[in-house]
């Protein structure tokens, strides 16, 4: 029995039942044409996804990423670093006195799992320190995706690589040039590096990495010509010359919307935790929509998987439904939230739609 026979007999009900459809649903937007952002919050690189989600990416199934810095940076970490990860299974049981241990010994934990600072972070450090004050003295400024994309390209590290490169979601990445967008990107080991160098001295301000904005405007870019086959500066404005459209109104009339383009594709949204990676994409289409005034259409798919608790006032806990009184989906937009542990979730769902 193959892992999609075992879901399609056994997955039934409640979030196993979730899980199949979600994971269906998937397949069926993927396999008929659409695209798929994925995206990362929570540690989910530190969990070793990468070991589906490149594959995922390779296969075509992953069509663009928004993640945290720190998923962007720890697949790279664990790339160089792996051999020097420290497990710790009763990490429960730790106490304060245990935790500083850690911290003495350059062991910075994640849940059961303890990242080796000189190994992974100062490894990496050194090489991207040099591109940045490259760039610098050049005053050119980047994505910080782009330089990580260099170090691997250029195999910059790779006599440092310590797992499988076919295991790594950003090597997947870089190789496919996938979009990625890193929202907050700051609030990372790397960029706090980054800000470190800027007040040392070591490099300029603003300096060589561009920020979240110029993330949103790359999404709003790519949002466009993925699900309407145009440049965003081409998609027809929504109050086409009428000045009593209420300032949020949804779809324009269907004359007033363009022709579908023959490279027009739906656009999925596949949430893997919640926070800034999951809020910061899709709320790409109520900026185009309403402060910009440009047509676009809806998210086409919707799956979040979380174990937050639905609840007020929570954004990882927040039922799909409240995304369309955003304008971030419509009525019919399929929709599904799987409540559970996404290191468990995940690599089922890839494997189905990868027909494992």
């Amino acid at each position: 029995m193959t892992l999609t026979d075992f879901i399609d007999r056994h997955y039934r009900h409640f979030n196993a039942a979730a899980l199949r459809a979600a994971a269906e649903a998937y397949r069926d937007l993927v396999d008929g044409g659409g695209r798929m952002l994925l995206t990362l919050a929570g540690a989910m690189s530190t969990a070793e996804l990468g070991l589906s989600l490149a594959e995922m990416i390779r296969a075509g199934k992953v069509h663009a990423i928004c993640a945290t810095g720190a998923n962007l940076e720890e697949d790279l970490f664990n790339l160089v670093a792996h051999d020097h990860y420290r497990r710790i299974p009763d990490w429960r049981a730790l106490t304060a006195e245990q935790e500083k241990d850690l911290e003495r010994r350059g062991l910075n934990r994640v849940t059961d799992t303890c990242i080796p600072e000189a190994e992974a972070f100062r490894a990496v450090e050194a090489p991207l320190g040099e591109l940045w004050r490259a760039a610098d003295a050049a005053g050119e400024r980047r994505l910080p995706h782009e330089y990580l994309y260099q170090l691997i390209r250029d195999g910059t590290l790779a006599d440092r690589y310590q797992i499988d490169p076919a295991d790594s979601w950003l090597v997947a990445a870089a190789e496919a040039d996938l979009p990625l967008f890193v929202p907050g990107w700051e609030d990372s080991t790397l960029g706090n590096v980054l800000v470190a160098e800027q007040l040392g001295g070591g490099l300029g301000r603003p300096g060589p990495v561009l920020g979240g904005t110029e993330y949103m405007a790359a999404l709003a870019e790519w949002y466009a010509r993925t699900s309407t086959g145009r440049p965003l500066a081409d998609l027809p404005h929504i109050d086409a010359g009428r000045d009593d459209r209420p300032p949020v109104e949804g779809e324009p009339p269907a004359e007033e919307r363009p022709p579908t383009d023959a490279d027009a594709q739906p656009v999925g949204l596949f949430q893997i935790g919640g926070g800034i990676a999951g809020d910061f994409p899709i709320c790409v289409v109520p900026m185009i929509r309403q402060d910009l005034r440009r047509w676009c259409p809806y998210w086409a798919y919707f799956c979040q998987i979380s174990d937050s608790t639905t609840s007020y006032g929570s954004y990882s806990g927040a039922v799909p439904n409240e995304k369309i009184t955003w304008g971030k989906l419509d009525v019919d937009t399929p929709k599904f939230v799987i409540e559970s542990d996404a290191t468990i979730v995940v690599p089922l769902v890839f494997g189905y739609v990868l027909g494992w």
